[in-house]
């Protein structure tokens, strides 16, 4: 595992950034920064999972809202090595705001766990925007019924099912599986823990016998259960969610007090400025505020809310902090 080191120059860099817009009353106001250019959106995964389904949903209100001075946001799916390739991109983009990159719990988890070499402190976190909802759910015809039955089985024998996460060990969904079975007392260093690129494919995996649980984000998990593919056995959230996920048992309700919370938003290269932030800060909150925007997340299982730079960034320094301790106690780092 890594150990953060904490780089003084970064810091500085973050509260100065943080001071100048913070020094200007009302942080909504216009910016005086305004794209002259298409934009790129970096997307550090595959098609096919909530990352790229929200990356795509803000391109698009980007557009329709006419956020972008008529210019066009181009998705660019980067995958590989835990989201290294895309903040490489972005990397060699900086100082310049019109690229923009996925900023997500699974990227923290990654640098932590040393699978994902870069340190996300380099970069500006603008917004969150997401906050994902994680199920464990297995295919409709599955002998597990409940998460009882599934923690049972891995208590007496770790190994006796294949576990899917994406699109690494060691990520946010690797974490959010091994944390309430560690609390159950199954011994989480012997699962068997299958990687895919995409919890698309995870799923699809699991449909097809070749896995027998998948951990993945509401957006991938809920349509299917709603069609009577797939049956979830435990979210990991703090409280049970409204519609498909009513139904749900949560691992606290089973006695297990392992809350995991992902969130996503999104990110900016190095290097940027106070306007470029305010810009794109102003501009996301008008995406988190529409209805279309609103109607995609809660479609897909999740819920929709809003932080914006401040709190993006506190984010970022806790959770690094937290997730720390976390793999820590479960010895979950890279293999």
């Amino acid at each position: 595992m890594n150990t953060l080191h904490t780089n003084r120059r970064q810091v500085l860099g973050w509260m100065g950034a943080g001071a100048a817009l913070l020094g200007h009353p009302g942080l909504a106001r216009a910016a005086t920064w305004q794209p002259s250019g298409n934009i790129t959106y970096n997307i550090s995964v595959a098609p096919g999972g909530s990352v790229d389904l929200y990356a795509r949903g803000i391109k698009q209100a980007l557009e329709t809202l006419n956020l972008v001075g008529g210019h066009t946001v181009l998705p660019m799916n980067r995958p590989g090595a835990a989201g290294l390739l895309a903040l490489q991109a972005m990397q060699k983009a900086r100082g310049d705001a019109h690229q923009l990159g996925t900023f997500h719990t699974g990227g923290i988890a990654g640098q932590v766990t040393g699978v994902l070499k870069a340190d996300l402190r380099d970069y500006v976190p603008v917004a969150m925007m997401v906050e994902e909802t994680t199920l464990v759910a297995v295919a409709a015809d599955s002998p597990l019924r409940s998460a009882t039955e599934l923690v049972d089985k891995l208590r007496r024998d770790p190994l006796a099912l294949k576990i899917a996460v994406a699109p690494l060990r060691g990520l946010n969904l690797h974490l959010a599986i091994a944390k309430p079975l560690k609390l159950a007392g199954v011994d989480v260093s012997q699962l068997t823990v299958v990687p895919f690129r995409s919890s698309g494919e995870s799923v699809t995996a699991l449909l097809g016998g070749h896995i027998d649980v998948v951990i993945a984000t509401g957006p991938t998990v809920t349509p299917l259960a709603q069609s009577g593919k797939v049956r979830m056995l435990a979210s990991c959230a703090a409280s049970r969610g409204t519609g498909p996920l009513a139904e749900v048992p949560t691992w606290r309700e089973l006695g297990i007090a392992a809350d995991y919370v992902s969130y996503n938003g999104v990110l900016l290269p190095p290097g940027v400025d106070a306007e470029q932030i305010r810009f794109w800060e102003n501009a996301l909150r008008r995406v988190a505020e529409s209805a279309e925007w609103r109607q995609l997340v809660e479609r897909s299982g999740n819920k929709p809310m809003f932080k914006g730079y401040v709190d993006s960034h506190r984010y970022l320094q806790s959770e690094l902090q937290a997730t720390q301790a976390l793999v820590a106690s479960l010895g979950a780092g890279a293999r």
